[in-house]
């Protein structure tokens, strides 16, 4: 097994990727081609305790998505969040790009630091990145090259709050251009979807609910080879509710269809579906029909 490498600092990134001193103590672009990485670089793991944004461009290279290729090949764009474990694997010499890396206390105290949690491409898959065009990669790229410059001239009162400014213009982009690619993805999506309420069919026509309990967003992402919030994303997208609202939609349409079509207690329906306790589901149902499970079968 690799060990694991805690990475808690810029000075500390700098250092495992064999680069000089970071001029600026929470923030740092790093272009891909100056990276001196030594043998056992790949023998590692690494928890990074940074915000890392990573721009790669494969020169002849296309990328992949899933098992899916798509247009958007000019470069790929990777989000990830502190805490989140990196394992290096080989890549090819033709890649460049940078890495934008900043330390969470860059952003303490400023209205990007509370959201910057509710962006949930943090939490997407490596395979579930942002493609960007030529265009959009230039915007991207203009962008991080001013953040550089700002920490590289004489740093004053207002540089930090200037270094926030551009790190929130760029994440507004971000966004833009991952609506763009749910847009673009469209008829992929639609099988998704498909695939999806397959998915919630065999899980609830089998004994899972009964060994397993209630699927959670985390199986569904799981099974769908989705990170849980880009599941949950692409189905708001497409469909304007999310996993956990589809899963107790689906629950609550199998539910009425037991209370109408058999003699099982409302108990029994309960465990059927995979609660724990009868009145968790009784809570459920009357907060998605504005009636309790007797109520509706009694009327119906």
């Amino acid at each position: 097994m690799k060990p694991f490498i805690p990475i808690n600092s810029v000075a500390d990134a700098h250092r495992v990727l064999g680069l000089d001193s970071a001029d600026h103590p929470l923030i740092s672009v790093v272009n891909l081609e100056d990276l001196r990485l030594d043998a056992s670089f790949s023998k590692h793991k690494y928890v990074f305790n940074l915000y890392h944004i990573a721009l790669k461009v494969g020169k002849n290279a296309s990328f992949g998505y899933g098992r899916n290729s798509y247009d958007f090949q000019d470069g790929t764009l990777v989000f990830i969040a502190p805490g989140q474990v990196i394992s290096p694997e080989h890549e090819d010499k033709a890649i460049s790009g940078w890495i934008l890396l900043f330390h969470p206390d860059l952003l303490r105290g400023s209205e990007l630091g509370n959201k910057i949690n509710t962006l949930n491409y943090f939490a997407y898959s490596s395979n579930e990145a942002l493609h960007v065009s030529k265009k959009e990669k230039t915007i991207i790229s203009n962008l991080v090259h001013r953040i550089q410059e700002e920490y590289n001239q004489n740093i004053d009162n207002h540089s930090q709050n200037v270094i926030i400014s551009i790190i929130d213009l760029l994440l507004n982009y971000c966004t833009r251009f991952y609506e763009r690619q749910f847009n673009t993805r469209a008829n992929n999506n639609k099988k998704y979807i498909l695939q999806f309420e397959q998915l919630l069919r065999e899980y609830f026509n089998s004994n899972k609910p009964l060994e397993m309990g209630l699927p959670t967003v985390k199986y569904c992402g799981e099974a769908m080879h989705m990170s849980p919030k880009y599941l949950s994303d692409l189905l708001r997208k497409e469909t304007g509710r999310s996993t956990l609202e589809h899963i107790h939609q689906y629950i609550i349409n199998k539910a009425k269809n037991e209370l109408l079509g058999s003699n099982l207690s409302i108990s029994e329906i309960a465990y059927s579906l995979g609660f724990e306790y009868p009145q968790y589901f009784s809570n459920l149902f009357k907060k998605e029909t504005k009636l309790s499970p007797r109520q509706y079968r009694n009327i119906n």
